[in-house]
Formats: C-alpha cells, structure tokens, sequence
C-alpha cells in the first residue's frame, strides 16, 4: 500500500548545534549538565495501548471510517531534538506526519481532523507547552519518562499532571526495562489517554 506522506516545516533553518545560552537562559543554576539531560526529548515511542479513543475522535470531528481503522493501530512517535530545533515524525499505518518546529517561533500544527493552524511551541525547563485550537498542550520529561498533557483549563492540567506522576511512579516500578511514555488529551469534557513504551 502506498505510504501517506504530510510534512510541516515550522522554520526554514536547518538544525544547529545545542544552544548553551538558551538552556542557561532557563535555568542559570551551575548544573547545566543535568539540566541539558532533562530536556532531551529524543527517542522513538509506541503506543501500547490507550482508552476512549473512539468517543474522543468523534468529539473532534474524524469521520466514523477513519475511527474504525485508526483504532487498532500501534502508532510511533519520534522525537529528534537539536537544542531549540524538534523534528517528530508520527507513523500511523500507512500514514506518516511530520513536524519541524523551533522553540519560541510560530510554526504550523495540524488537527486530528487534518486542520491545519499556527501556534508558538513554548520551553519552560523540562516542559514543552503549546495551544492549537483552544486545546492547551503541555509534554513534561521526567527523567525517563515523559508525560503529555492537553486539556482546556488549567484546573484538568493541575489534576491530569499530579495524578500521571504518581502513575507514573507506580508504573515505573514494574516496568524497569524500558522508559514510559504517557499522553492524555481532553476535548468537550471527554478524556483519551494513551501509553506508550520507549523503543529507542
């Protein structure tokens, strides 16, 4: 089957070199070091599993057809970061999305439903954070593990982040071969989480 190819590019430069004076923009604390290990989002991650995926995509609109093929399928996401620069590559079937983005310059984001919008992908620490169509997005790496979150209110993100450290804690726990990663997304009051499994 042929492949599905979408591309985003949110920025005409190439990637550069990690920026030390950004990270220490961040944090001028003197363990750079540690903080620069903090903020590698870099990896490939699978999804294993994941809840309500068929009463959220219908909330953002996918078309029932498009529902029933995407729900079985283990998608990968991949993470290459270069300092500032991010390039993440989604594998969905036979379907490929990718998105360059550049911290803190406007870039070009697409909707489940293929809408495609602007926004601004902020970096506060070990937190990413961004809106795209009044659904606030916020991806924290911790340690091995990272955890994303997009709600509509900032009272859903508070209780989403607490409750997802300590699963992850827990789950860690079990889990010692492999990093964890774990995604909720809430649109109309409707919650999908997603887990997924670090493979490279």
């Amino acid at each position: 089957m042929k492949q599905t190819l979408i591309e985003h590019r949110c920025s005409e430069n190439r990637l550069s070199k990690p920026n030390t004076a950004f990270l220490q923009s961040l944090s001028p604390g003197p363990d750079l070091k540690k903080l620069t290990l903090l903020m590698d989002f870099s990896g490939k991650y699978q999804l294993e599993s994941h809840e309500n995926f068929e009463a959220f995509m219908k909330a953002v609109g996918l078309p029932d057809d498009e529902i029933e093929k995407g729900k079985d399928i283990k998608s990968i996401s991949e993470i290459h970061q270069d300092g500032k620069d991010f390039k993440v590559t989604v594998t969905a079937g036979t379907k490929v999305v990718l998105y360059s983005f550049t911290v803190g310059e406007e870039c070009e984001l697409e909707t489940f439903t293929g809408e495609k919008a602007k926004s601004v992908v902020h970096m506060d620490g070990n937190k990413l954070r961004v809106c795209v169509k009044g659904i606030e997005s916020l991806t924290e790496l911790n340690g091995d593990t990272i955890i994303n979150v997009r709600l509509n209110t900032i009272i859903i993100i508070t209780f989403i982040i607490i409750t997802f450290i300590i699963i992850t804690f827990i789950t860690v726990q079990h889990l010692k071969l492999n990093p964890v990663s774990f995604q909720v997304l809430t649109f109309d009051g409707i919650v999908y989480k997603r887990f997924s499994i670090r493979i490279s």
